[in-house]
């Protein structure tokens, strides 16, 4: 049978995407990725918040429409999505034959045989006793993947519903990890980039310990070029691990730490720690120990009862620390979540507009670190060649997977995408960079 899969959100959906393509293989199906070419289609949701939600809904819908116009028999949503809305989505989306909870990957090849039969079914079992592991078809490009190390989260943010489509914080074992990243790095992955909702609570659930550290220090004995780090909790980095990414050439020197806010009263409406001092001084710490260092945060504007002074705070803040990356997301009342609930909700045309602000003093920050690196020569992993712009195209240390800018350059002789080149650095084009390549 021939298969066709669409996987939405984050990389941690990614991973599972490519858990359910391996098993439709292992048993024999064909992968496609013309959907008008499937006999059965999957689309793998994230419905994360209100505009996730959107995109799903408008994937399914469209894919839907291979049934009247291409070979499709079936169509099979999972994710988040899913999840969430298992009754409205069998009462709203007929087109919809199976339904699949995040906890049932492993029902794939059952769920395709059904909606090729024409079935209406729904697999969903217990999140929290899921199988983590397991074969991948990987959709990255074959030097970079992502690394899951635990699923689920066990925090209780206000304003965050993973926990219920999640589960609870689960690590995976030690040893499936270690013999995991082996396969990935003979496989000549270059960039392994470590993901899990919270990266720093590894191992507290299985072990009653952070291994973390002791992970890193083994990941960074195998044939990786890049080991990337997404998402460390401000809270949770101890002196250990940041000795550890100090130390370790391998690991880059690029830190995805969400900080949310800075307000003490509001992060605790969000119900998380710390505040503006702790968080001033935690970013000072890492700059001082970790040579080099590119930070990238994210942030929610707009939380019920944010006043004008704590969104001001924020701004100084950030005009203070110049954080270099910096996602900024309105605040999203998502249905099930404590601050769904809160008093005081603030109109939309608030939010964009601090949205807004935000991210002009944020392009000013970014303009700032992009011209300080020009006259430099960086190493950069190639991801390709423009046709249209005549130049090849790849990411420095600073810049991560899809979130962040490119370095556009120019090249004598050709490079290979996964090659590691030099490129000296000639000119800042707003988020992203432009060079040559030097001794090559």
């Amino acid at each position: 049978m021939k298969i066709g899969l669409i996987s939405l959100g984050c990389a941690k959906n990614l991973v599972d995407s490519e858990h359910m393509l391996a098993r439709l293989r292992e048993v024999g199906h064909e992968i496609v990725t013309d959907m008008d070419e499937a006999e059965v289609g999957i689309v793998n949701t994230c419905g994360f918040i209100e505009s996730a939600k959107t995109e799903a809904i408008e994937t399914i819908l469209e894919t839907a429409q291979c049934k009247q116009t291409g070979k499709m028999q079936g169509l099979v949503v999972t994710g988040c999505l899913a999840q969430r809305y298992r009754e409205e989505i069998e009462k709203d989306l007929p087109e919809v034959d199976v339904i699949c909870g995040t906890g049932s990957y492993e029902n794939i090849t059952e769920a395709v045989e059904a909606a090729y039969g024409h079935q209406k079914r729904a697999y969903f079992g217990a999140m929290d006793q899921a199988d983590l592991g397991g074969a991948r078809s990987r959709l990255t490009p074959g030097y970079t993947a992502y690394f899951k190390i635990a699923e689920g989260c066990s925090n209780t943010c206000a304003y965050c519903i993973i926990p219920k489509l999640r589960g609870k914080y689960r690590s995976r074992a030690y040893e499936e990890l270690i013999e995991e990243a082996r396969v990935l790095s003979d496989a000549g992955v270059k960039e392994l980039i470590v993901i899990a909702q919270d990266i720093t609570k590894y191992g507290m659930d299985l072990y009653h310990k952070r291994r973390l550290p002791e992970l890193l220090r083994e990941l960074c004995k195998m044939d990786f070029t890049w080991i990337r780090l997404h998402y460390l909790y401000p809270d949770q980095m101890t002196d250990e691990l940041i000795d550890v990414i100090a130390s370790e050439d391998k690991i880059v020197k690029y830190l995805d730490i969400p900080l949310q806010h800075v307000s003490k009263r509001i992060l605790r409406a969000m119900r998380r720690p710390g505040d503006r001092e702790s968080l001033t001084a935690l970013i000072g710490k890492l700059r001082d120990r970790i040579p080099g260092l590119v930070l990238r945060t994210s942030l929610i504007v707009g939380l019920p009862g944010e006043t004008e002074e704590e969104f001001t705070e924020l701004c100084e803040f950030l005009q203070e620390v110049r954080i270099e990356r910096v996602g900024v997301f309105e605040f999203s009342p998502e249905e099930g979540t404590i601050a769904a609930e809160m008093p005081d909700q603030i109109e939309a045309e608030t939010k964009e507009n601090r949205r807004l602000i935000v991210e002009e003093l944020q392009s000013g920050v970014i303009d700032d670190y992009n011209l300080s690196r020009v006259h430099e020569e960086m190493d950069v992993l190639c991801e390709g060649f423009d046709t249209d712009a005549q130049l090849y195209y790849g990411r420095t240390y600073a810049d991560s997977v899809e979130v962040d800018g490119k370095v556009w350059f120019a090249s004598e002789t050709p490079c290979t995408a996964g090659e590691f080149v030099r490129v000296r650095i000639d000119d800042s084009l707003g988020a992203d960079l432009s060079g040559v390549r030097v001794g090559g």
